[in-house]
């Protein structure tokens, strides 16, 4: 097998996992983890990624902070809404969510729910806030875009589990206070990690991708 063929396979196989067992990772893998994903490319070598990581007791310490602060309020803007294709294939995962959990359409409340178990980081034993520089704007967020994926494969390779979560950047202003974070940092997103629970019903499916010829362009 080919080193093409490793990070093919890679990256058929990783899913966003929102079902973890108890189990913490142990520290010299997270180590190995960021020091992998530390080595991402970035413009001009800014390299302009900061991690706050969290191990069991303190990820619940925080899961509980930020379920009792109900403000909402992100660093960087969201999209003010999904249009065209963007909005078919958001439809279509958070209905595959759904469908694995139980969701019936228009069950408002049981939607809700499911949505705020983001907030609960999916019950993982780690969470980790990736933050970037606000003066190097949107180079930076693209720059901590690539970490997130390096990082992804590298918990894949190791045979475990992440979410990289959006909806954690959404508790920005409580994320300042609560690890301290200095002014010129942007939280980005959370991502959630740890051993995967294979039984848990949103393991079950997988996103689609579209076909190279709709994303590709060749003169």
């Amino acid at each position: 097998m080919t080193d093409l063929d490793v990070l093919e396979t890679l990256l058929e196989e990783r899913w966003s996992c929102r079902g973890f067992t108890d189990e913490p990772v142990d520290r010299p893998t997270i180590d190995r983890l960021l020091t992998i994903a530390g080595r991402t490319p970035s413009w001009c070598n800014t390299q302009p990624w900061n991690v706050v990581v969290t191990s069991p007791p303190e990820t619940a310490a925080l899961r509980d902070a930020m379920g009792a602060d109900e403000r909402l309020g992100s660093d960087i803007e969201f999209p003010a809404k999904y249009e065209g294709v963007h909005a078919e294939r958001r439809r279509e995962s958070g209905w595959q969510l759904y469908e694995a959990t139980g969701v019936a359409k228009g069950d408002r409340e049981a939607s809700a729910a499911q949505m705020m178990r983001n907030f609960e980081f999916f019950g993982a034993p780690h969470l980790l806030v990736l933050t970037t520089s606000r003066s190097l704007g949107p180079y930076g967020a693209v720059d901590c875009g690539l970490f997130v994926d390096t990082f992804l494969l590298a918990v894949q390779a190791a045979g475990l589990g992440a979410c990289a979560q959006a909806a954690v950047a959404m508790r920005s202003d409580f994320l300042h206070e609560y690890l301290g974070l200095d002014e010129d940092r942007q939280v980005v997103c959370g991502i959630s990690f740890g051993h995967p629970d294979q039984d848990h019903a949103t393991n079950g499916y997988r996103t689609t991708r579209v076909p190279l010829e709709d994303f590709a362009t060749f003169r």
